[in-house]
């Protein structure tokens, strides 16, 4: 906070939705490495929604997902969405427009 003023973005909430297959081993490593690097770099300022998309076809359809994993970032605007290997943390705090918290650097 610079002279009792948050920095734009700097408290935007995130509403994050992972799209996985099932059980598949890359969807549980996902969902597990997405949630650490969540509470690492936005704590208490995330909402994340896991869809399986064997179980909810229609959401899938819905948001045109055509794989799994994919994260769909729906908030703050504007929406983002990444697919494939999500374990590259630079890359998926990128394309989030997630500035890395000070103490992960």
């Amino acid at each position: 906070m610079i002279g009792g003023i948050a920095p734009s973005g700097a408290q935007d909430r995130y509403s994050l939705r992972l799209f996985v297959a099932g059980t598949a081993p890359r969807s549980l490593r996902a969902v597990e490495f997405l949630r650490r690097v969540c509470e690492t770099h936005i704590p208490n300022r995330y909402e994340l929604e896991i869809v399986d998309i064997y179980q909810q076809p229609d959401l899938a359809e819905r948001d045109g997902i055509l794989a799994a994993p994919t994260l769909l970032k729906v908030a703050p605007l504007p929406e983002r969405r990444i697919s494939g290997d999500l374990l590259d943390e630079d890359r998926l705090l990128r394309v989030l427009e997630i500035d890395p918290a000070m103490e992960a650097r």
